[in-house]
């Protein structure tokens, strides 16, 4: 690492990032903090505050970073892919996402930001993008429902998508005598889309 005052803003806010990054890959959200940051750096936790407005405004950019990788992955999953393959990938790519990237997944939904402050307005765009790449796949497989029936199908199954997840993550699910994940990922998709489609 260079010296202090070496690096523009910009590229002390990305060093900074990817140190936030790498602490929670390893050890968690709770693993997180200012001065482990810039213990990393070789900054002061005054010259991170330059950058970033404190601990959670550096977690909400983090996030949107683990967000758009996350989107990457999804996107690149259903290239090519027909509408019904394409929801069963991008379930799929979620989970292994989960999987592989386990912290840096959770720290999406298990960091709060303190009561009274909102999220920025990117970071909820990103989350809205993740629901329209699955509300696209649905309307093309069913363009006969409303809009308002393809939004909410998008959120309950990725909702269901996304619990399995974290089941997943606990292994509930096999601790109590369940398939692996994938497997049950598969059932919920063939179980819903068979139902919506019908419908």
């Amino acid at each position: 690492m260079g010296r202090r005052n070496e690096h523009t803003r910009e590229e002390l806010r990305e060093i900074a990032l990817q140190a936030a990054e790498h602490l929670v890959a390893e050890h968690g959200l709770a693993g997180l903090s200012t001065r482990k940051v810039v213990g990393r750096i070789g900054y002061t936790v005054g010259s991170l505050y330059m950058v970033f407005r404190n601990l959670d405004d550096l977690i909400a950019q983090m996030n949107e970073r683990t967000l758009e990788t996350l989107q990457t992955h999804l996107r690149a999953a259903i290239a090519d892919q027909p509408p019904a393959a394409a929801i069963r990938a991008l379930a799929q790519a979620y989970i292994a996402f989960a999987l592989t990237e386990t912290h840096r997944w959770l720290a999406i939904y298990q960091h709060r930001m303190p009561e009274g402050q909102s999220l920025p307005e990117s970071f909820t765009a990103k989350v809205a993008g993740m629901f329209e790449l699955v509300q696209q796949q649905l309307t093309l497989l069913c363009p006969q429902r409303s809009p308002e029936d393809i939004a909410l199908a998008a959120r309950a199954l990725w909702s269901g998508v996304h619990g399995i997840g974290i089941l997943g993550f606990d292994q509930k699910l096999e601790m109590v005598g369940g398939r692996p994940i994938q497997e049950v990922t598969s059932s919920l998709l063939d179980h819903y889309l068979a139902g919506f489609t019908r419908a």
